[in-house]
């Protein structure tokens, strides 16, 4: 059975136009998934990124235009300037790291509920009802946004080291259990692709 690490950050713009693709590859191929959520400013610092504010403006006018052209690709609702971005994303992180240990829930949908708050619905999923929302959306128990702070931290950051040392250094990004690594919801249907063993 092929397995799939997916690490991706809850402010990623990239991620949240993703919409659910990745759960339905995961599907196809009857795949394993596991979600590793973690700090991108901390993976720019340790990879050689720049954060969006930090660029050239070149790169920043271009990267307005393909969000832009990626949303209305994906038919997704898209705020290219939403009302609290950036914002502190390690609450909800660590929420969906509780998530995934307790189960129960749906945490394809709880990712595209967090992506989307930020992304569509200008929300601050630095705030906790936001994440209650979001969890009770995904059919968790809204009290995941309270419980097991320490060690969701602790594995947010160990997520941040795993990704380093397995050559990340963007999001999202998709690894298989065979290291074949692919950078971007643009090369999804390459993943897809290899798991169909025609790439």
């Amino acid at each position: 059975m092929a397995h799939i690490d997916y690490f991706f950050s809850t402010l990623s713009p990239y991620a949240y136009l993703a919409g659910t693709r990745l759960e339905a590859i995961a599907r196809k191929h009857n795949a394993t998934l596991t979600y590793k959520p973690l700090d991108i400013l901390g993976l720019f610092s340790r990879t050689g990124g720049v954060p969006p504010k930090d660029r050239p403006i070149s790169r920043q006018e271009y990267r307005i235009q393909e969000l832009t052209r990626q949303s209305k690709k994906s038919g997704l609702p898209f705020n290219i300037a939403p009302a609290h971005w950036p914002t502190n994303g390690a609450p909800a992180s660590y929420a969906f790291i509780a998530a995934q240990k307790a189960g129960g829930g749906d945490l394809g949908k709880l990712a595209h509920a967090i992506f989307r708050s930020v992304w569509a619905d200008d929300k601050d999923i630095a705030q906790d009802d936001v994440i209650e929302a979001c969890l009770s959306e995904a059919g968790f128990d809204p009290k995941l946004a309270h419980s097991g702070l320490l060690s969701g931290a602790e594995e947010y950051a160990a997520n941040l080291e795993e990704a380093v040392s397995r050559g990340v250094f963007g999001v999202p990004f998709y690894i298989t259990d065979t290291d074949q690594r692919f950078w971007g919801q643009d090369r999804l249907d390459d993943l897809d692709a290899y798991l169909s063993g025609t790439l």
